[in-house]
């Protein structure tokens, strides 16, 4: 049995932020400005991609995965490494993923991708064990659309709407 598991994609939202940007809409100071707490994430905890910002263009991008949950207690909003995250989502009964890219050159961060990880069985209130694999892309639990805006500070990722 597979369990389906919403993923908020925020690349529309990317677009859009970066088209105004190139259109002398938005300055490059409102958009480059990863706090130091998210630059040291991105350095200690991150995952380096092969993708160059889009911004300048100059380093390539850092992703940076944050995640939230009640059952992850007083470790809630830490940055974590994707096999931090593969052995959490085998012993925690649900939590959210916060995918963050972070340019360490220039300061650009977008939120990419919010997803839940777990025990738990969606529409279920009971824990099951599932084996979950953090490399294997979120996209296998399906897509949610969902418009939204750009969100600058990771602190407030993980805050409900």
């Amino acid at each position: 049995m597979s369990t389906q598991r919403p993923v908020v994609d925020y690349s529309l939202t990317k677009r859009a932020v970066l088209r105004d940007f190139q259109r002398g809409l938005v300055a490059m100071g409102e958009i480059c400005d990863s706090s130091p707490y998210l630059r040291n994430a991105a350095r200690f905890h991150g995952e380096q991609t092969e993708l160059r910002c889009p911004v300048c263009r100059r380093e390539n991008l850092t992703y940076v995965r944050f995640a939230y949950g009640e059952a992850l207690r007083q470790s809630a909003g830490q940055a974590r490494r994707p096999d931090e995250l593969s052995l959490l989502a085998a012993t925690v009964d649900e939590f959210q993923v916060y995918l963050v890219e972070v340019c360490r050159g220039c300061g650009w961060n977008h939120l990419i991708e919010q997803y839940l990880l777990g025990t738990r069985v969606t529409g279920s209130n009971s824990p099951r064990r599932i084996d979950v694999d953090i490399n294997e892309r979120p996209e296998r639990y399906g897509r949610v659309s969902q418009s939204a805006r750009r969100d600058g500070a990771v602190a407030t990722a993980g805050c409900d709407e």
